[in-house]
């Protein structure tokens, strides 16, 4: 039976600037076979553009911008007043221009907050972006993940930047990204009424997210997470293995 392939990135497809042996070939085998892929990344960073071209370039599967969901993506889905004041990349800035919604670098216009991955974060944006909520601007969290994973090791993920505006702002920020509803509702959408499977890295986010839909869940074995606690469909050494287990 046809079904929606949710693939997470970092972790899954790729490590950092490497890809997962065997990833490209494996994802060329479940299109091969009739299923539809979609890339899901809580990385706020990149543009889906950004992301289809290193797919590409880390394993060879020619990916295409529509193939793309970030926790961008599902974070403007949230936005309801603006100006937007950005703490993270062009990711961020894409989703919110795609919808119409204004962007602004002076932090005390903003009547929106929105926090991803920012590897530039400094005191001086923390401060900005604290005081915007303090003054009563909504925040909203592109994603929760405290790390993300990288050929070298973990990294600090949008998490932790999320952490330190929600305790300098007294506020707690409302999250996009996988594992909650913004994200959920997005693939629901794509999926059109398909089976939908979904690969990860992470119980806490790309499992708990399939958990919460009564979606098949697959973890690979090559990012974060090397056990689980809850019980999902296939734990797999990698995505390569994977062709073999859909039918």
């Amino acid at each position: 039976m046809r079904a929606l392939i949710v693939c997470d990135l970092d972790g899954v497809i790729f490590l950092g600037e490497t890809g997962i042996p065997g990833a490209g070939e494996a994802l060329g085998a479940i299109e091969a076979a009739g299923h539809e892929l979609l890339f899901c990344t809580n990385n706020s960073w990149r543009t889906p553009e950004d992301v289809a071209t290193k797919i590409k370039k880390t394993t060879g599967y020619p990916a295409r911008p529509s193939q793309v969901v970030s926790s961008a993506m599902a974070a403007a889905e949230l936005v309801s007043q603006a100006p937007v004041y950005v703490v993270g990349g062009d990711g961020i800035r894409a989703a919110l221009d795609a919808r119409g919604i204004e962007v602004t670098a002076d932090s005390t216009e903003a009547r929106t907050v929105v926090v991803g991955l920012d590897p530039g974060f400094d005191y001086s944006r923390l401060a900005a972006a604290a005081t915007a909520v303090r003054n009563g601007a909504s925040l909203i969290a592109t994603n929760l993940d405290s790390t993300y994973p990288t050929e070298g090791g973990l990294l600090p993920g949008a998490g932790a930047l999320v952490a330190a505006v929600e305790m300098a702002g007294g506020v707690e920020a409302q999250p996009a990204g996988k594992p909650h509803l913004p994200m959920r509702k997005i693939i629901e959408a794509r999926a059109g009424g398909m089976p939908v499977w979904v690969v990860g890295d992470r119980e806490d986010t790309d499992l708990s997210m399939a958990y919460a839909e009564g979606w098949k869940s697959v973890l690979v074995l090559t990012g974060v997470s090397q056990t689980c606690v809850g019980r999902p469909t296939l734990v797999l050494g990698s995505i390569a293995e994977l062709p073999e287990h859909l039918v």
